[in-house]
């Protein structure tokens, strides 16, 4: 896989309303700010996608560059979740085999605008967490 020169970098879909709670929840929870965000609507974020071959178009996953790597699925969700403060016992469900995890992941993915719904346009975080975003 090819590496990206940022670190600790969320690629989130913008528009989807599960993905962008997301966002919030980890921005809420991240009190050392070392997350930051950009939604794949963005220039930077499908950047970043075709770089890791996600369609910017049609994104089935999310992603997390953390230690100069890219991880998807339920591997980017679960590393995120296990470096908030309070958090690290989900280090425990990556005993869980990662078919069985990103077959989950994928079944929430495919069907999060169904399920949470869809923004018409990309989610615009509040000001304190615009500081964060890259676009």
């Amino acid at each position: 896989m090819p590496s990206w020169p940022d670190d600790d970098v969320i690629l989130f879909d913008g528009v989807c309303i599960f993905c962008s709670r997301w966002v919030r929840f980890v921005a809420n929870r991240d009190i050392a700010k070392r997350f930051r965000f950009t939604p794949i609507q963005s220039d930077y974020g499908a950047r970043l996608a075709r770089t890791f071959g996600i369609d910017p178009h049609d994104p089935d996953t999310n992603a997390v560059v953390h230690g100069g790597e890219v991880l998807l699925k339920s591997d980017a969700a679960l590393t995120v979740l296990s470096l908030l403060p309070g958090w690290n016992w989900v280090r425990a469900l990556f005993a869980i085999p990662k078919p069985l995890r990103d077959a989950v992941y994928g079944l929430v993915a495919r069907n999060r605008y169904r399920i949470f719904g869809r923004y018409e346009a990309c989610f615009v975080p509040a000001a304190d967490l615009q500081a964060r975003v890259i676009e």
